[in-house]
C-alpha cells in the first residue's frame, strides 16, 4: 500500500539514536511507514533491527530524534499515555511469552478482559474465533505446554489480535521455531497482510518479504542503508553491504527448502 501524498504516516521516524554507553545502536535514523503498510526490516545480527521497532512502543528508550504515530510524538508520553499506545500497537516476540498456567483461550480473553474490560461471554467469543482463524479451533483448552512452538506462536498473535492494533510489530517471529513450523505461523501472517493493518517484520524470511512486503529496509551497523521494493531489493540491490548480505542469506535458505 502507498501512502498519498498528504497522508500523515502511521509511523514516522525523525533522526532518531539510541546507544549503550559508547555503543550506537541506532544511528540518525530517517523512515516513514504508510498505513496499512508492510514493510520487512532485515540485515546481519546486531544491525539495530529489533531494538528499532521496540523504540516504535516505547520498549526501548532512544536519546535523540522522534517517533511519531499517526502524527503523535512518542517522545513525551507519560505512562499512562504510554499503556494507550501499547494498546494500539501489536507485538509479536522471538518468544512466546504465554502465560504457562493458562488456557491458549485464556491467553487471549485476560487483555481483553483487564484491559478493554469486555465481559467472560465476549471475550470468550472473540478469543475462539481467534484461535480459528489461526488454525487452532481445537487447542482453545490445551495449555503452552501441550501445544508446539508453532502453535503457541499463534496463540500469541491470536492474543495479539484481539487487541485490535492498528499496528503489528513482529520480531523475528519464527527464529525459536524449528523449520517445519516456520510455515504454519508464516501462513498466518501471510493472511495479516493488506488487510488495513500496518505491519512491520522483522525478519530473515526472504521468501515471505519478496512475497507480500511493500518495502524492504535494510539495516546494518544500526544505520538505514536501503529502502526499496522487493523487486529492486533483490534483483538490484545498491548498497554494497545488502549485495553481500542476500549473496550470503539467500544461498543458505535455498539449502533448507
Amino acid at each position: 500500500m502507498r501512502q498519498t501524498e498528504h497522508a500523515v504516516p502511521a509511523i514516522e521516524f525523525r533522526h532518531v539514536s539510541k546507544s549503550y554507553g559508547d555503543f550506537s545502536v541506532l544511528q540518525d535514523l530517517n523512515l516513514q511507514i504508510a498505513a496499512g503498510e508492510v514493510v520487512v526490516i532485515c540485515g546481519p545480527s546486531g544491525s539495530g533491527k529489533s531494538t528499532l521497532i521496540r523504540t516504535i512502543n516505547r520498549l526501548e528508550n532512544y536519546e535523540y530524534g522522534d517517533i511519531l504515530i499517526a502524527g503523535q510524538t512518542t517522545r513525551t508520553l507519560r505512562q499512562r499515555q504510554l499503556q494507550v499506545l501499547r494498546a494500539g500497537i501489536g507485538f509479536v516476540f522471538q518468544q512466546f511469552n504465554l502465560y504457562a498456567h493458562l488456557s491458549a483461550r485464556d491467553n487471549i480473553t485476560l487483555a481483553l478482559r483487564q484491559v478493554l474490560g469486555v465481559n467472560r461471554d465476549d471475550a470468550r467469543q472473540r478469543a475462539d474465533a481467534l484461535l480459528a482463524k489461526v488454525g487452532l479451533p481445537d487447542k482453545a483448552d490445551h495449555f503452552p505446554a501441550q501445544l508446539s512452538g508453532g502453535q503457541q506462536q499463534r496463540v500469541a498473535i491470536a492474543r495479539t489480535l484481539a487487541m485490535q492494533p492498528s499496528i503489528l510489530l513482529f520480531d523475528e517471529p519464527t527464529s525459536a521455531l524449528d523449520p517445519e513450523m516456520i510455515a504454519e505461523v508464516l501462513a498466518v501472517m501471510r493472511q495479516l497482510t493488506h488487510t488495513g493493518i500496518t505491519m512491520l517484520v522483522v525478519t530473515h524470511e526472504m521468501g515471505f518479504a519478496r512475497e507480500l512486503a511493500d518495502r524492504i529496509v535494510f539495516m546494518d551497523q544500526g544505520q538505514i542503508l536501503e529502502v526499496a521494493t522487493p523487486e529492486q531489493f533483490f534483483t538490484q540491490p545498491a548498497h554494497p553491504r545488502a549485495q553481500r548480505f542476500l549473496q550470503q542469506i539467500l544461498p543458505a535458505q535455498s539449502g533448507q527448502s
